[in-house]
């Protein structure tokens, strides 16, 4: 299970008020996988520029930090929801497959540019509802760690 990279790339460096919590939880994910978090730099729709520019600069530099030979999966609420296992499994077959990993994307307050979204070999989705990007960071970051506890058998998980 050591040998799969996983790879979180977001927009934007988390606030003050998560930042504690996200840096704890991949820190214990960091015991289970070979984890790079990366994030790349936000960037402001205004009057002059519209969101849709926005986003593809963002995508241009998100696709840049994201590892090469790695499948890329998209954290958005237009994608499938995974369960605990589902995540912990997923990660775990690319390790029987022999593949370099996975790198998740965290859009910023846009969301994902579609041609990145087209790119993505999955689309998560952490919930129907919409959630600010750190809260999304936090939550990939636990799950991350949950998916290791599972597979190692840990107690953490309680299913």
């Amino acid at each position: 299970m050591r040998s799969v990279q996983v790879s979180v790339v977001a927009v934007g460096r988390p606030g003050r008020l998560l930042e504690p919590p996200i840096a704890e939880y991949e820190r214990r994910a960091a015991r289970y996988w070979k984890l790079h978090v990366e994030t790349v730099k936000a960037e402001t729709a205004s009057r002059n520029r519209p969101v849709k520019e926005v986003l593809r600069a963002e995508a241009d530099r998100l696709r840049a930090a994201a590892p090469d030979g790695q499948e890329l999966v998209a954290l958005t609420r237009r994608g499938r929801a995974w369960s605990s296992e589902e995540l912990a499994g997923y990660l775990q077959d690319l390790a029987l497959r022999g593949m370099a990993g996975a790198t998740f994307i965290v859009g910023g307050a846009g969301g994902i540019a579609d041609e990145l979204l087209e790119e993505c070999r999955h689309r998560l989705s952490l919930s129907a509802m919409t959630m600010p990007h750190d809260l999304a960071r936090l939550v990939l970051a636990e799950q991350l760690y949950r998916a290791g506890t599972i597979l190692r058998g840990e107690p953490y998980h309680k299913g």
